[in-house]
């Protein structure tokens, strides 16, 4: 984004959802005091944040992005205020949490599918990061091991489905290759 100055090609709603996530898990993390839980999403949100202000500056439609990133942190607020205030034990609000925190999880693996028509419409992977497609894998794994280790199923269940959806954009990274994008964007020239 920073090269071209421009955010034509690049996903918004991957991010804001990455970024609610960080949110949500850490607030799970100091629930659970889990140390490790609370540093990779407070590390994780302050890069997102920071992502998102990016694509803020170089995105020339600013209301449909503050839109967005406006009704994804009202709805965190309500639930950070339920689960905070109204949630009474601290068993409960951490069964609730862990719930709210893997829709969000779920939600935020398979939002860049979101695109996956017109990435076989057009043949061209070139609204999918390649990088944040093996991130995404390297990440749902590590986390979804992680689960198991501490058999949280909060953690664990929600993490699975990015395995899947990162192999489906891995496929498609195969079956359209990068050759196949730059013949694209010459007819769309």
């Amino acid at each position: 984004m920073r090269m071209t100055r421009r955010v034509d090609n690049v996903q918004f709603l991957p991010f804001l959802t990455t970024d609610v996530n960080n949110l949500s898990w850490l607030s799970y993390g100091t629930l659970k005091r889990d140390g490790t839980l609370i540093v990779v999403n407070g590390v994780g949100a302050v890069l997102q944040t920071s992502y998102i202000l990016v694509y803020l500056h170089y995105c020339p439609r600013k209301r449909a992005v503050l839109l967005q990133t406006a009704a994804l942190l009202g709805v965190l607020l309500l639930g950070f205020g339920y689960f905070w205030l109204l949630v009474p034990s601290t068993e409960a609000r951490l069964q609730q949490l862990g719930l709210f925190c893997s829709v969000f999880t779920i939600s935020m693996y398979l939002s860049p599918l979101t695109d996956l028509a017109k990435v076989i419409q057009t043949k061209s992977t070139q609204r999918l990061s390649f990088s944040l497609t093996i991130a995404t894998l390297l990440t749902s794994a590590s986390w979804t091991l992680y689960g198991i280790r501490l058999r949280d199923p909060y953690i664990m269940v929600p993490n699975l489905p990015g395995i899947p959806a990162s192999f489906i954009r891995l496929w498609l990274f195969w079956k359209y290759p990068q050759e196949q994008d730059r013949n694209c964007q010459l007819l769309q020239t």
